[in-house]
């Protein structure tokens, strides 16, 4: 038998409800408490989730634009071997572009966030630049299994909702069903 996970990367796990009157009598609450506690739960699933989804669309956007800037590189070092000029348009600021005659580039200055940018090699660049594409596709992937994982976890507390109230109503209704009716 596996062994339960019960969380991951600080998501909590679920666990699923084979039997809702023991679930009720080891956790120690009533019909209602229960609902609201996994209410509650499913409220804090969609608060990591809409913070996942944030963090996944983040990194699928800096992916293209890491492969880019490598693309970049590599054309500055081809046109360098070549000793030919590259002549390319650049932004400067938002819609406004010029024209530059790059020789000879020996180094690329890369933009590192918060307003650094440093200079390196074209081959430092390029090492630096593909171990952040890898980074960041690995940070991608377990972001996916965190999503994957989460929903499950949503998908279980559904059905523990579901269940627990569905029991609710089917002692209710056993209730009514063995109260003598007045005439």
């Amino acid at each position: 038998m596996a062994e339960a996970i019960t969380e991951r990367r600080g998501i909590p796990a679920a666990s699923f409800v084979q039997d809702v009157q023991s679930y009720l009598t080891q956790s120690g609450l009533d019909v209602n408490s229960a609902l609201a506690f996994l209410q509650e739960r499913l409220q804090q699933y969609r608060v990591v989730e809409m913070k996942l989804l944030a963090q996944q669309r983040d990194l699928q956007a800096k992916i293209p634009d890491i492969e880019k800037c490598l693309d970049i590189v590599a054309t500055l070092q081809a046109k360098k071997d070549s000793s030919e000029a590259l002549i390319t348009d650049f932004e400067v600021a938002e819609g406004i572009y010029s024209r530059a005659k790059i020789e000879d580039a020996e180094s690329v200055c890369l933009w590192l966030g918060a307003n650094v940018m440093l200079q390196y090699s074209c081959e430092e660049a390029t090492a630096l630049l593909q171990t952040n594409l890898e980074n960041a596709k690995v940070s991608l992937e377990v972001l996916v299994a965190d999503l994957q994982f989460l929903r499950d976890q949503v998908t279980i507390t559904q059905v523990t909702t579901a269940r627990v109230y569905n029991w609710d109503v089917h002692q209710r209704r056993l209730r009514q069903a063995t109260t003598p009716k007045e005439s």
